[in-house]
């Protein structure tokens, strides 16, 4: 590498949902809806400013909750995170945790589906940068995923992008969406 080179950190940590509720999800929708149960968090609340985005296919990290704190992480690399965390609810883990937080390596797009939920990045982007910075990345992640508050001031991504996605919760899925769907002329 030339001696003039920038290297630009890019942080692995793209989005991120702390505490989700495992009851507030549908993990099976029906006769005919098999598989397609969606993980779905938003961004803001108002037409404007809302964004809604599907993290049941993301890649990174999680960490289930039961009654007493964190009870297992995990990586999530081959398979997406909707799957493992539907495994767990059938698996030796069944019944030991009832909330989850996630942290994401793939990136949420500009691109919607027709609902007009945001798709993530197919592939997660690679991170470089200095080892300081990765580390200052993970530190913020054990801050979020632990509930610290005594760390608040340190507690920051350095990605300026990483966005915190709060859970839509079953009752609001409907309002939410139709906020995202453009209404359709009648046609005649």
């Amino acid at each position: 590498m030339a001696a003039d080179a920038t290297i630009v950190p890019a942080m692995l940590i793209k989005a991120y949902g702390l505490f989700w509720q495992a009851d507030e999800i549908d993990w099976h929708p029906g006769r005919g809806h098999r598989g397609e149960f969606r993980l779905l968090g938003r961004v803001g609340m108002n037409l404007g400013t809302l964004r809604v985005a599907d993290f049941r296919d993301q890649r990174g990290l999680y960490i289930l909750y039961g009654n007493y704190g964190p009870y297992y992480v995990g990586l999530v690399r081959d398979q997406p995170l909707g799957k493992r965390l539907k495994d767990h609810l059938h698996d030796h883990h069944s019944g030991r945790w009832d909330r989850f937080s996630w942290f994401g390596f793939r990136s949420v797009l500009d691109a919607s589906d027709a609902d007009g939920v945001k798709r993530l990045r197919a592939r997660a982007a690679l991170s470089v940068g200095p080892s300081d910075e990765a580390i200052a990345d993970i530190e913020a992640l054990l801050i979020r995923a632990l509930g610290l508050p005594s760390n608040r001031a340190r507690m920051k991504f350095r990605d300026p992008d990483a966005a915190h996605w709060e859970q839509v919760k079953q009752h609001e899925v409907e309002g939410l969406l139709a906020k995202l769907t453009p209404v359709r002329p009648p046609q005649m």
